[in-house]
């Protein structure tokens, strides 16, 4: 089913949202392509990319809990779309988990019940 339906979870595993959406694409019978991407580490066209097909900006994947986002300053109404990307390249647990991306679509999956929009 992997072919006639792609599908990509940016996972992480300490995420209990990010491995019950994991769950329920298995669940529906698909294989995702699973990439953790605190290990894989984001660039900044793929940020680029995934925030277009989305129609979002990256003040709205930022993850705050949990991470530097407030000290760096990224929290702040003036900080530029430019500097949360690159603070997210630089530092991968600033962008929220999991997102998936299917040909129904992209989305942030939070919470987790969103990911069955996508499936």
């Amino acid at each position: 089913m992997t072919d006639a339906f792609p599908i990509t979870v940016f996972h992480n595993p300490a995420c209990g949202t990010s491995r019950n959406v994991l769950e329920a694409v298995r669940a529906a019978g698909h294989t995702p392509t699973v990439v953790e991407y605190l290990k894989a580490g984001w660039t900044k066209p793929q940020l680029m990319a995934l925030l277009a097909y989305m129609g979002a900006r990256p003040r709205d994947i930022l993850r705050t809990r949990g991470t530097r986002a407030e000290e760096l300053g990224l929290t702040a109404p003036s900080a530029a779309d430019e500097a949360i990307l690159d603070a997210m390249v630089a530092d991968p647990i600033l962008v929220e988990r999991p997102i998936v991306v299917t040909p129904k679509g992209t989305k942030l999956c939070r919470p987790s019940e969103t990911v069955k929009e996508l499936l």
